[in-house]
């Protein structure tokens, strides 16, 4: 719920109110929450939530979107303290008829437009393929200086070595690739940097050879190769390909501020497939985001898998997705050993996967000053995250076994979310 907040400063407002104490007639029903909130004016604030957006409504007079009210209102009925009502609340009524009516009379946008000119965009798309050659030729120079002249001395300014590389690649239209490049700073860390770095350098050099054969590539391959440099891929495209229907658990969403831009990732997790799928969007402010997929619940529909393999960045069509609260144990989870199974399949079909999506039941430990998740076969696997989230997971799970959804990479596990087996639904880890 706090990933929908517009701020650090919303989340904690939010928080402070997400107790019965300043509420009254609240109520859920046909996915609409509602309740009073005595505030700093004359009269309560009316609170009004429709989670199949979602959307919000706040008489108070906060410019935020959601503000503090929606997000404690949330937050409370998370935890189970708002109660279930037979009809939608008397003064949230009107708002939501209204919502439903201009739903009605909206003109559906069309998903699955052709291009406009088949022609001109096949001709931008060959002058991006000579330029991001150009710029990957100039890339791969560049790593053969790296490795010609030694990485000692990397250390001392990192960002400084690195960044200019990276802005040059932004400018052969290579992003994706920029990304990693601006990304290697964070490796030159620790008593194994060197070896850290090299491994990283080679599979970015593995990259440019990939892209200069890429006709030679199934098309699987090829896909992966452009989307780690950072071709883009129509909208338009993406909905053309056959949907996977399933119902999809919002296992978590994680934002990721980049100064100029908002990355926000959502995961879902089919119930019948089995299949991890990850949302991406991106936006300037909070407010821009996609806030449609709210964890904890779940939905009924199709998505659209972009090109690649293993297929796991996906669409989710426009329109109102018809939330529900998620099923608790639909998300299973497995040991260690299969799990690093499942990411070795993945790396063998894009060599260039950072991390894979997993959910691994197990309880954390210490050992050796080593963070680990054990699971009950006695098998560790190290994870990798900070101090806010490994004591968030030992207070979850009280040294218990959890189910724990993650990204698993070469350091370890990343631990996104957490099931605890008394526990409803999953929470941020």
């Amino acid at each position: 719920m706090l990933a929908l907040a517009p701020d650090a400063g919303s989340q904690a407002a939010g928080r402070k109110l997400a107790i019965p104490t300043p509420w009254s007639s609240t109520g859920s029903a046909d996915n609409v929450v509602w309740g009073l909130c005595t505030g700093s004016g004359r009269n309560p604030y009316q609170t009004i939530v429709d989670l199949s957006g979602p959307a919000y409504r706040c008489s108070c007079p906060s410019r935020k979107f959601p503000c503090k009210h929606a997000l404690g209102l949330l937050l409370l009925w998370a935890a189970g303290s708002v109660p279930d009502a037979a009809a939608v609340g008397d003064f949230a009524r009107p708002w939501i008829e209204e919502r439903a009516a201009k739903a009605a009379a909206a003109v559906p946008r069309p998903e699955r437009a052709e291009p406009k000119d088949p022609e001109r965009a096949a001709r931008t798309a060959e002058q991006r393929a000579v330029r991001v050659a150009g710029g990957l030729d100039e890339f791969e120079m560049w790593l053969s200086d790296q490795v010609r002249n030694g990485l000692a001395g990397a250390e001392a300014d990192p960002y400084r070595r690195f960044d200019p590389v990276a802005a040059r690649l932004v400018d052969a239209q290579a992003p994706g690739l920029a990304r990693r490049v601006r990304e290697l700073p964070s490796l030159v860390t620790g008593a194994r940097w060197p070896e850290r770095l090299l491994r990283e350098l080679a599979m970015l050099r593995l990259l440019a050879r990939a892209h200069g054969r890429i006709d030679e590539l199934d098309p699987a391959m090829a896909a992966n190769v452009r989307r780690h440099l950072g071709y883009p891929v129509a909208r338009a495209d993406v909905l053309a390909t056959d949907p996977v229907l399933d119902t999809w658990q919002i296992v978590a969403v994680r934002d990721r501020d980049d100064e100029q831009l908002i990355t926000r990732r959502v995961w879902l997790w089919g119930h019948a497939t089995g299949r991890c799928a990850v949302v991406l969007s991106f936006s300037p402010t909070a407010a821009g985001l996609d806030g449609r997929l709210i964890p904890g619940m779940s939905f009924a529909g199709p998505l659209h898998f972009y090109p690649g393999a293993p297929p796991l960045r996906a669409l989710v069509p426009e329109g109102d997705l018809g939330l529900r609260t998620a099923t608790r144990g639909s998300v299973v989870g497995t040991t260690v050993q299969t799990a690093l199974a499942q990411r070795a399949d993945a790396i063998a079909k894009d060599p260039w996967l950072q991390s894979f999506p997993v959910v691994i039941v197990g309880r954390p430990a210490l050992a050796d000053g080593r963070r680990l998740l054990v699971d009950d076969d006695g098998v560790s696997i190290d994870l990798d995250t900070s101090d806010d989230r490994w004591f968030a997971l030992l207070a979850v799970s009280g040294g218990h076994p959890v189910q724990v959804f993650g990204e698993l990479g070469t350091e370890g596990l990343d631990p996104v979310a957490t099931e605890a087996f008394a526990a409803h639904r999953f929470g941020a880890a």
